[in-house]
């Protein structure tokens, strides 16, 4: 009978684990919604102002028309020439492509939400070598014009400065038939003395622009050669994309950086002539540097061991000092474990993370501290119990701010965890518990009189 008292007892502290599973959850899911709220503030700083912005351009375009007369064949059997009309057109990416320019940061409060946004002042100068279009029977090219993708032209401040071979040129909207760029704007330019063909003369394009966005910048390299260079006083960049930096400089004024990339390494040319919008660009992001929400929602998942932890303490506790604790007083613990991780996410929506952090930690070590005082019968035990929480959330805490070694020092808590446990009860006769008798030490690890 005693040894099932035992097994009920351990039973009853599974069970009380899993159902504190059920609060830990139902938190996981607060901070998820949080986090899609955050998202809902982004999406309407771009439905208000501008979203992420991508520059693609700006390339040459040069529309054709051609007939060609096919023989039809109707259901009689009879035969008739049919012309056949197509309609495409010819892109020719810059030689040399530069762009350059600085992305001024603000910030656009929604609520308790800051979004980051940005003005970028850019220079673009794209040099076209001469480029010549074959004579083809039934084809006739139209007006040639000048494309540049912009993928949320609502950005647009004001009306941009283009110049050809230092001319100065008016630009409309959109992008005519080079759809694989998107939404942008084009503007005409000099075409053939003969529709039937003939060359496209060298140029010199020239492009200032201010332009709105939020949280980040790509810019798709499509020229021969291209050289990229963004600078900003935001001191949290993320550069992503199919390219990083080839130099770069981050610090506390801000970042600094250049691409340098080849027509032989990007596939961008390759996309737009195809027909596809490109996916190869560099990019830049501006990131908030510490996301509360990623960090709670990484605490989270460590709720479930805190429980475990402390539980068995408890049990251990219980069991070697004979000391009976009601299963509704693990309860009341293990929900003091849980509300710090809403108290977490609440807290850091105000402060900054880590004195949301602390003040979550103080707050709920402080009340368990007062409360297993009473209920382990001496307020030294109290106090013990409220060290090894402190140990615990320390711990996590390091794992939280130590990212790419998190795994590395989560095993070695871990390790260290139950290397204590084994040490502490290397000498408790189990059997003897299951009987209901005092913990007893084996004969043979019983310390021996010095006398």
């Amino acid at each position: 009978m005693k040894s099932l008292h035992l097994f009920l007892r351990f039973a009853i502290v599974g069970g009380l684990i899993l159902l504190l599973l059920v609060p830990l959850m139902l938190i996981r899911g607060v901070i998820t919604d949080r986090s899609e709220y955050r998202e809902e503030a982004f999406r309407r700083v771009a439905e208000s102002r501008a979203g992420t912005q991508q520059l693609v351009g700006p390339v040459r375009v040069v529309p054709w028309i051609e007939r060609t007369t096919v023989v039809v064949v109707d259901k009689a059997g009879r035969s008739s020439n049919e012309v056949q009309i197509t309609q495409g057109h010819w892109l020719q990416m810059p030689r040399q492509l530069s762009v350059d320019g600085r992305l001024a940061p603000d910030l656009r409060s929604v609520g308790l939400f800051k979004v980051p946004v940005y003005s970028w002042q850019g220079h673009i100068a794209a040099d076209f070598a001469a480029d010549d279009y074959p004579v083809r029977e039934g084809r006739s090219y139209g007006t040639p014009y000048l494309a540049i993708g912009l993928s949320d032209v609502r950005g647009l401040v004001g009306t941009p400065d283009l110049r050809v071979n230092g001319a100065p040129l008016r630009l409309q909207p959109g992008v005519g038939m080079a759809d694989a760029l998107g939404r942008g704007l084009h503007a005409e330019v000099a075409g053939f003395a003969d529709a039937r063909g003939g060359t496209l003369a060298a140029s010199r394009i020239e492009l200032d622009l201010q332009v709105d966005g939020s949280r980040s910048l790509a810019v798709v390299p499509v020229g021969d050669d291209n050289q990229i260079a963004l600078r900003s006083r935001w001191p949290h960049p993320s550069f992503a994309g199919a390219f990083l930096p080839n130099e770069r400089r981050v610090d506390a004024q801000g970042f600094e950086a250049r691409w340098t990339v080849s027509s032989l390494a990007s596939d961008a040319q390759r996309q737009l002539r195809a027909g596809d919008p490109s996916t190869q660009a560099v990019e830049v992001s501006l990131v908030d540097p510490v996301d509360v929400y990623t960090q709670a929602d990484r605490a989270s998942k460590y709720g479930v061991l805190f429980v475990l932890l402390t539980f068995v303490a408890f049990l251990l506790f219980e069991l070697i000092r004979q000391l009976r604790i009601h299963p509704l007083q693990y309860l009341m613990v293990g929900l003091a474990l849980a509300i710090f991780f809403l108290l977490l996410i609440s807290l850091s929506e105000h402060i900054a993370f880590w004195q949301a952090y602390l003040v979550s930690a103080l707050a709920c070590i402080g009340l368990q501290a007062v409360y297993l005082a009473n209920v382990l019968g001496h307020w030294k035990r109290g106090m013990g119990f409220a060290l090894m929480l402190t140990v615990l959330y320390g711990a996590l805490y390091g794992l939280l701010v130590s990212e790419n070694n998190a795994l590395l020092m989560g095993s070695l808590l871990l390790f260290g965890i139950l290397a204590l446990v084994m040490w502490v009860t290397r000498r408790v006769d189990w059997y003897a518990l299951g009987m209901g008798a005092p913990p007893a030490l084996p004969a043979d690890t019983a310390p021996r009189s010095l006398g």
